[in-house]
């Protein structure tokens, strides 16, 4: 039997659909759902190849189309065709054209417009992008937060999640044969915060990364009293800042990141 098929249609990237449609998915974990989605549908012939290949599975679309036209065609097709179309965006906009008196627009790609929080978070990403790893501790001083620990703490992909939220963020290595920047001493406790783990967790991620570069396990990045050793000298460290320390043996990116911004008492930013 096919796998049932999410056909995520927008006239803007569609992200938003698609986001929603994991969220309900997740719902139905037993269901291996496959997501397609389709960005930029400008006209008919878009979306009749969309409905021609739905046709040919088991399939739900859903979509977030403003101009009126393209989302009358597609509701009129789909009902042709016994499929089940979800339009994410007109109930809401009618919601709040009725209670605010509102005039719709109908500007696709609204939401991606260039205005100054898209400036804002595309120069955060490319600061996090140079600072990265402290390629240069120049970054140090200027940035909106800054995280140290040790190796495979998820420090990069942290410093890219709250870029995308505009932070300029920086992360700093610890490494004992390495001495740490001396602007990092010059950094405020409340723009710092330091990272810890689970030695065994730790070593068994060291391990796989390992594994993923071809490397014999035994290696002394991957050993335990060296993990050990290092989560030591770390601690050391994250004491001498003075910066609040968070434990991210069980937690995801995204959670940690949000605890971070409210140990810090960093306001959140919406973009």
């Amino acid at each position: 039997m096919s796998r049932p098929t999410v056909y995520v249609l927008s006239d803007s990237i569609g992200e938003t659909a698609e986001h929603v449609a994991k969220a309900v998915a997740s719902q139905f974990p037993a269901t291996d759902f496959r997501y397609r989605r389709i960005p930029y549908i400008s006209d008919h012939a878009d979306i009749d190849e969309v409905i021609r290949r739905a046709s040919e599975q088991p399939s739900i679309l859903i979509y977030t189309l403003v101009t009126r036209q393209l989302k009358t065609y597609l509701d009129e097709q789909a009902a042709a065709r016994g499929l089940t179309a979800i339009d994410l965006m007109n109930p809401l906009m009618k919601a709040f054209s009725d209670t605010f008196s509102l005039e719709v627009g109908s500007e696709p790609g609204g939401m991606r417009k260039l205005d100054d929080d898209y400036f804002r978070k595309i120069s955060a990403i490319e600061f996090a992008v140079r600072y990265d790893d402290a390629q240069d501790p120049s970054g140090i001083l200027k940035a909106d937060l800054v995280i140290v620990g040790v190796s495979r703490t998820s420090k990069t992909p942290l410093s890219m999640y709250l870029a995308h939220q505009a932070y300029k963020v920086t992360n700093i290595p610890l490494v004992p044969e390495v001495p740490v920047p001396d602007e990092l001493y010059e950094v405020p406790p409340e723009r710092c915060v330091g990272l810890i783990i689970n030695p065994e967790k730790l070593n068994n991620i060291r391990q796989e990364r390992l594994k993923t570069m071809g490397l014999r396990p035994d290696s002394d990045y991957a050993r335990f009293d060296r993990i050990l050793g290092e989560l030591e000298y770390a601690e050391k460290i994250m004491k001498r800042l003075g910066c609040p320390v968070i434990d991210v043996t069980a937690r995801a990116v995204e959670e940690t990141a949000h605890y971070i911004l409210d140990t810090l008492n960093i306001e959140r930013r919406t973009l």
